[in-house]
């Protein structure tokens, strides 16, 4: 089985039943639609997929259901990042007991102040916690979202204290002098890239492929900077058409009901808000793969 998160991933947005509950049999159709396209994995309970929102136990529902619709353990990664690092631990265990083993941490995420060393020790008390050598662990790096960045020093001496345990890094700054960074100072880790215009250049320079979101939407756009060709203008402009919008995920769920003509994938839990039409923003990234990408 992989050692860590190598390829590309989609940072998956999460559907929803009406009750507000994550609709499993709708998730399990897009990562299966995904995978068709030359998808490697999913990962859920990222940013994207709203993953702050949901507790522990929906999250584990929700890969057991995977699980039981055929979906493989190994193509499917979760987001472990909670406040309470107990949170993260139990919810760590439950995935290795049913045969997942990436699974990506943000650091704590409420106190902006916290030192280097808190942070590593933060990280450290769920590896521990966990002590299972099955774990393949990602360091989720979003500090603009998040609120706090984790330092290179800290992903250097993780992968030192654990070795092949901390697998990877998620570098979603959106930063590639960032991305360069953790490069140099933790080489031996598989370093992935949210940030879709930066694919290209990050597997160039080593890094490992991507996580990301925009895949939901334009998996062939993100496949072509995957396999290098000369569409990263056309990436860009992809990524503007989203970004100019009130909600990122939001956007990318409206372009998902336009897309499939399934209104369902509108619904998003609060905070957030439901875009009502993706209509002319599924026209603009229409557009963007004309001519077709071979």
């Amino acid at each position: 089985m992989t050692e860590a998160i190598h390829g590309f991933w989609v940072a998956s947005v999460t559907p929803l039943a009406t009750d507000g509950s994550v609709d499993s049999a709708r998730l399990a159709v897009h990562a299966r639609q995904l995978f068709g396209k030359g998808v490697d994995g999913v990962v859920l309970f990222g940013t994207t997929g709203e993953g702050t929102s949901f507790n522990v136990t929906e999250r584990i529902a929700t890969v057991e259901a995977m699980l039981e619709a055929g979906i493989a353990a190994e193509r499917i990664g979760i987001g472990g990042g909670f406040p309470a690092i107990t949170d993260s631990i139990a919810l760590t265990r439950a995935m290795l007991g049913l045969g997942l083993r990436h699974v990506l941490y943000l650091p704590p995420y409420f106190d902006r102040n916290v030192s280097p060393e808190g942070i590593e020790d933060a990280f450290a008390a769920i590896i521990d916690g966990v002590a299972d050598d099955r774990l393949r662990a990602s360091l989720y790096h979003i500090p603009q979202v998040s609120g706090v960045a984790i330092p290179t020093a800290v992903a250097a001496n993780l992968r030192k204290r654990y070795g092949k345990v901390v697998a990877g890094l998620k570098d979603s700054s959106g930063d590639f002098k960032q991305f360069q960074a953790f490069r140099a100072a933790a080489p031996e880790l598989a370093i992935t890239v949210g940030n879709e215009a930066d694919i290209t250049r990050a597997i160039a320079a080593g890094g490992a492929g991507t996580i990301c979101g925009m895949a939901n939407v334009v998996p062939e756009l993100v496949k072509g900077m995957v396999e290098g060709k000369d569409v990263e203008a056309r990436m860009q402009a992809a990524i503007d058409i989203v970004l100019n919008t009130p909600s990122f995920l939001a956007t990318l769920k409206a372009v998902l009901a336009a897309q499939t003509g399934d209104t369902a994938w509108l619904r998003v839990r609060p905070p957030f808000r439901a875009l009502s039409d993706g209509a002319a923003l599924k026209r603009q990234l229409d557009a963007l793969m004309t001519p077709a990408i071979a």
